[in-house]
């Protein structure tokens, strides 16, 4: 397609577009994905009302990666930046780390076909002046621009305020979650009255740590001095930061209701990873930083009146990076010829969610020296010098190593994995991987000694 051709033929016009993305949830922290908690009223009616996928992934196992991969639909570890796990705030005012302004982007491409577009929450892909989602094709951002940043004083890990409007300091009183909600709620709001297509990204700090609900402002100042809050939280607080995550999605949706948006608006939501601590990721094992499943595979709930059928389910595995290639298609253009897509249009399936197909997905950190490839019900793994087999169809959670039972079918795997990986860029020597807390401050965590971490 390119930018003159119609947008998707089941709708009149162009579709809106909400992407809502939540920091370190587990793949079972849902109630519509067997969570045991009633934490998620709004996205399971959501659920209900549109398609429910089971097999879908991240791009990375944390946080920046997924969203380098997110915001170009191409494999992350094209862009050096990205290569960081994740990006740290070491970066601040580096002129290189960060997404080139001159990369397409998601809303830069969209602008071309007419879009206006915001950024609601974290950016997380590189520090102003050299980087910032404004050069990046959004026309407005509110939210974070680094990583994890505490809900009340809006202070990230090095204690620097970072809560920012359209690249000055924003200071706002009150809960950062609730402030995400109500201004992605004045946005659709704004846009019911130009009538002008749009690309809403809502990219909530939630369930990320600090653990903080919304009568712990107290908690604040203990986590003053490390918002890792290493020495707090509980499972119990992790599920009221969804639960207030939850209630904002449903004031959104009914945002869209009110304004008469909901039909033509494409709405998603997932994860930018597995989960962290806290969360539940049963039954898969692993989590944030993992190759394994736990780490990887996310909840997704897609909900188009207009084009797709309520109450579905779909195996279909698919990736972050989809979604910027299906949402460019759908409002009616392509790739910059200088950078394709690695991604696949999710179109086909989002009108008939019956579909399966089958595709490679490829994954790659420089934390304990994973790799990892999905075809088919299979599986590839590798950590360190460990390789293993596994037909996730039959054990998701990755307990029957295979490998010894089936080496052609590991030798072909991973001679595909080797010839993906010839076309990314070589981790370089100062690449890091970081990691804010390690056996020594809670039992079961890494041991800094024995893992490939800089």
């Amino acid at each position: 397609m390119n930018p003159s051709t119609k947008p998707d033929s089941a709708t009149s016009k162009q579709p809106n577009f909400v992407f809502i993305l939540a920091d370190d949830l587990g793949y079972a922290d849902l109630g519509c994905y067997g969570g045991r908690a009633p934490v998620s009223p709004n996205l399971d009616r959501m659920a209900l009302q549109g398609l429910r996928f089971t097999q879908g992934y991240s791009n990375s196992p944390v946080c920046s990666p997924t969203r380098f991969g997110l915001i170009t639909g191409r494999y992350q570890y094209r862009l050096r930046p990205a290569l960081e796990e994740p990006m740290a705030g070491r970066f601040r005012g580096d002129e290189k780390m960060g997404l080139p302004p001159s990369h397409p982007s998601l809303p830069s491409l969209l602008k071309k076909l007419g879009y206006h577009s915001a950024l609601v929450g974290k950016w997380h892909l590189g520090y102003e002046p050299h980087f910032g989602p404004l050069l990046s094709g959004y026309d407005e951002h509110f939210g974070p621009i680094g990583g994890g940043v505490d809900y009340f004083t809006h202070k990230d890990r090095s204690k620097a305020h970072d809560l920012f409007e359209n690249g000055k300091p924003a200071h706002r009183e009150g809960y950062l979650t609730d402030l995400l909600s109500q201004r992605a709620c004045d946005y659709v709001s704004e846009r019911a009255r130009d009538n002008k297509p749009f690309l809403l990204s809502l990219h909530y700090t939630a369930p990320h740590w600090p653990w903080e609900a919304r009568e712990d402002e107290a908690v604040a100042q203990q986590t003053a001095e490390n918002i890792g809050h290493l020495d707090g939280g509980s499972i119990h607080t992790y599920r009221r930061m969804i639960h207030h995550m939850d209630e904002g999605i449903g004031k959104l949706l009914d945002t869209l209701q009110a304004t008469g948006q909901a039909e033509n608006t494409i709405v998603v939501f997932t994860s930018d990873n597995g989960g962290e601590r806290f969360s539940d990721n049963w039954p898969l094992i692993g989590g944030k930083m993992d190759l394994t499943e736990g780490g990887i595979r996310v909840p997704y709930i897609v909900r188009w009146p207009a084009v797709i059928p309520a109450n579905t389910v779909s195996a279909q595995p698919l990736m972050t990076m989809d979604w910027a290639v299906s949402f460019i298609e759908a409002a009616g253009g392509q790739a910059d010829p200088d950078y394709p897509f690695d991604g696949q249009s999710l179109l086909p399936l989002l009108r008939n969610p019956t579909l399966k197909y089958e595709r490679p997905l490829f994954w790659r950190m420089l934390f304990k020296r994973q790799r990892a490839m999905r075809l088919g019900v299979w599986k590839y793994l590798a950590i360190g010098d460990h390789e293993y087999l596994f037909d996730i169809s039959a054990d998701e959670r990755e307990r029957a190593n295979l490998a010894p039972h089936q080496p052609e079918r590991l030798r072909a795997m991973r001679e595909q994995y080797e010839q993906w990986q010839a076309d990314m860029l070589a981790i370089p020597a100062d690449a890091r991987a970081s990691l804010i807390y390690f056996d020594r401050d809670m039992p079961g965590a890494p041991s800094p000694e024995t893992l490939n971490i800089r």
